[in-house]
């Protein structure tokens, strides 16, 4: 095994400090508050190449929903920024551009405390400035074999703690614990419950389950994120006439599904095969789980409905 570090793999230009700049002149103190104390909040948003016959275009999925919850995630924490969603949305458009990334894209936006106060405050002089990249990014998870997952001993941080449906820099130590935790014991990945017992979600996903033909996530009320690609997974579930249930789900009840998938921005949807070592199903890819993995994967890639075409050169 080769003792090189991989080298990471990034677009050129990013946003920082109010303009577009080479990647390697966006640079920050190590003073500053957000690295010392998890004062941020980000996003993630994918875009999906497509040749289109010579005139290739990027697949912007479902920005507009990005950024309000980026939005909701500076509200929710209590501080501002000097943007507005439409300019968000021309600032990352303008940045893909300048990439003009020929491959499927991650986008990752931050706004950060980016003061060097020696305090984990939000007041008013720890003023939040903006960054955007964008990264290459194929699946983040396998999307073609299924995951195994573990229950987690770390419980989901619970709302009147460190909220869940804003994406706070801080609180994804909570999520790299419990990945750490599942990886260490040789699963894929890891499923939160909440301090009550029930099923939250993954380490950086939202989960759904099948029983009896009726698919079934937590609600947001239950510690969860409120996923971009979960909303879109009930609609997809709804035109295909699924039945979809928001309600809360015990530990025991993911082993006696007949299917289960995790789904995010970043995975994507990818299938659970056993949890804690318990088979799930006939122990392969469910039928309404491939019905909505291969429907998603139709309309993200071809630029349909909910996504931004950005033509490229």
């Amino acid at each position: 095994m080769s003792n090189q570090k991989q080298k990471a793999e990034y677009f050129p230009y990013a946003f920082f400090q109010e303009k577009i700049v080479r990647v390697e002149d966006a640079k920050i103190s190590i003073m500053t508050n957000a690295l010392q104390y998890g004062t941020g909040i980000f996003a993630g948003i994918r875009g999906y190449y497509n040749e289109n016959n010579g005139k290739p275009f990027l697949s912007v999925f479902r920005i507009e929903d990005h950024y309000t919850r980026f939005l909701n995630s500076l509200k929710i924490i209590g501080v501002s920024l000097g943007y507005n969603k439409e300019q968000l949305i021309d600032i990352t458009l303008n940045l893909l551009k300048k990439n003009n990334p020929h491959k499927d894209t991650y986008v990752r936006p931050l706004a950060y405390a980016g003061s060097v106060n020696l305090s984990p405050n939000l007041t008013r002089d720890n003023k939040f400035d903006l960054a955007i990249y964008t990264i290459p990014l194929g699946d983040y998870l396998p999307t073609n074999k299924g995951l195994s997952a573990k229950v987690s001993s770390f419980r989901r941080i619970s709302d009147n703690a460190i909220p869940a449906r804003a994406k706070i820099s801080g609180a994804y130590i909570n999520s790299a614990l419990a990945r750490k935790e599942a990886a260490d014991a040789g699963f894929d990945e890891a499923i939160f419950l909440t301090e009550d017992g029930h099923v939250a979600e993954g380490s950086a996903e939202n989960i759904f389950i099948v029983r009896n033909g009726i698919l079934i996530t937590p609600p947001v009320s239950d510690e969860v994120l409120e996923g971009v690609t979960r909303r879109t997974v009930m609609e997809i579930a709804k035109e295909e006439d699924i039945p979809v249930l928001e309600r809360s789900i015990d530990r025991s009840e993911i082993y006696i599904a007949d299917e289960a998938f995790f789904c995010g921005t970043g995975v994507q949807v990818v299938w659970i095969n056993n949890v804690d070592g318990r088979q799930l199903g006939n122990g392969k890819r469910g039928l309404i789980t491939a019905k909505i993995q291969d429907k998603y994967f139709g309309i993200v890639r071809a630029g349909e409905r909910q996504c931004t075409r950005l033509n490229l050169v």
